[in-house]
Formats: C-alpha cells, structure tokens, sequence
C-alpha cells in the first residue's frame, strides 16, 4: 500500500463532550488541532500526538448499546515521563502514558484484543500490508499496534458506539487500496464515498469486525481525484 502518512489515527464515540475534551486536553496533555462537523449530528473534535491524530467524535443522538469493539487500549509516549501512568477518560477508555521508547513506544501504540492471533496477524501484515516488527506487533512510522489474544471479544460490532472504534490509514488512492484490501482477504464495511473537497473515505474491516477507515484527505494528497 502507498501511504499518505506514516501514522495511524484512533477514533472514538462519546455523549461526553465537554467532560471528554477537559481530560484528553488537560490530564492526557493532547492538544487540540480542530473540529470538524461530519454530518448526521456528529463533530469531530481532532487532536495531535504527533503526526498522528485522535478522533473524538461526539454524537448529538443518544448512542447504542453495544460490547467493547476490541480496541483496548491506547499508549502516548511523552517525553520527560519517569514511568507509565495508567488513566481512564470519563467514558472508561483505557489510557497509557509512558516514557518516549518504552516498549519501543516512540509515537503511540493501539492494543487490540484479538479471538485469532493467526488470523488477525494474516490480516495486518497481508491484507493491510503493515510491517510486522514481532509476533503480532505491527508498524506504521512512529505508530504501532499490538494484538493481544481474547476468546471473550464480541465479533462484529457496530462503529458508532461508546468507546474506541477505529483506526485510520491515509493512503493516495482509496478506490484502488480498498480493492486491494478486499483483495488480500479483508471485508468491506463501507464502499468508497468522497466528503465534499475534504476527503474520500472507505472502511474495511478486520476478522472480527473492527472497522479501519481508509481515508485520502486532500490536505495531504493535494487531490480526490
């Protein structure tokens, strides 16, 4: 796959919009980049860890019950941070700030709780063509993700739920990554759709129906064509 950027960004839902903002700006030190309206009652409230960015997606409508979707937890490195400090933000999302390296921790790491390690691995390092640095550990530039093994996880889960739901990957031609994701294996959740002159966006998702965002941003690409 040819990446517009070597990160990965994490989403999340909340109904907790000022409560949330408060802790991931104040407590969790992430400062805030914009926000962006993204229809159907929903404002994206973006925040920068790096070249990275964290998605708070707070939702006007009452949001559905549903099972955690698998992704876990979330580690920040910081630079100056003697230990790892565990956190939980208002909705109970899993937080980890550790020290820049820590477990080789340079950027931030998304762990995953995963019910085939074999499978999900197949599907990382094929389908979504991310370098495997160690058994179920993957990277994308400065950005990891852990595959953490769990018979208990929930398959197929909806994304517009509490909690964290997502990651995304920037890429220059989502038409062609997507059918090349499908391709390899993976399952479509979404079929590409382009945002006005913002973006053109698909989802696909992993074996247990997390979903991952394929996204061309023209303030990145230069282009949606």
């Amino acid at each position: 796959m040819k990446w517009a950027k070597q990160a990965l960004d994490v989403g999340l839902y909340t109904m907790q919009r000022e409560a949330m903002l408060a802790f991931w700006q104040q407590e969790a030190g992430v400062p805030f980049d914009e926000m962006l309206p993204v229809g159907g009652g929903v404002q994206q409230h973006r925040h920068r860890i790096g070249a990275s960015i964290l998605k708070i997606n707070h939702v006007r409508d009452p949001l559905p019950a549903a099972a955690a979707s698998g992704y876990r937890r979330l580690s920040i490195a910081r630079e100056g941070l003697a230990a790892p400090r565990e956190l939980r933000d208002p909705d109970g999302n899993a937080l980890r700030l550790v020290p820049a390296g820590f477990e080789g921790i340079g950027q931030l790491e998304m762990e995953i709780a995963v019910r085939d390690l074999a499978a999900s691995r197949h599907f990382w390092g094929h389908a979504m063509q991310l370098e495997e640095i160690s058994e179920g550990r993957f990277r994308l530039g400065e950005s990891l993700l852990r595959l953490l093994p769990d018979v208990s996880v929930v398959p197929d889960q909806p994304m517009r739920a509490a909690g964290w739901r997502y990651t995304t990957v920037q890429v220059f031609d989502v038409v062609g990554e997507h059918a090349g994701i499908l391709a390899r294996g993976g399952r479509e959740g979404m079929a590409p759709r382009r945002l006005g002159e913002v973006a053109y966006i698909s989802f696909v998702c992993d074996p247990d129906g997390r979903w991952i965002e394929i996204s061309q941003r023209k303030s990145l690409t230069g282009s949606l064509a």
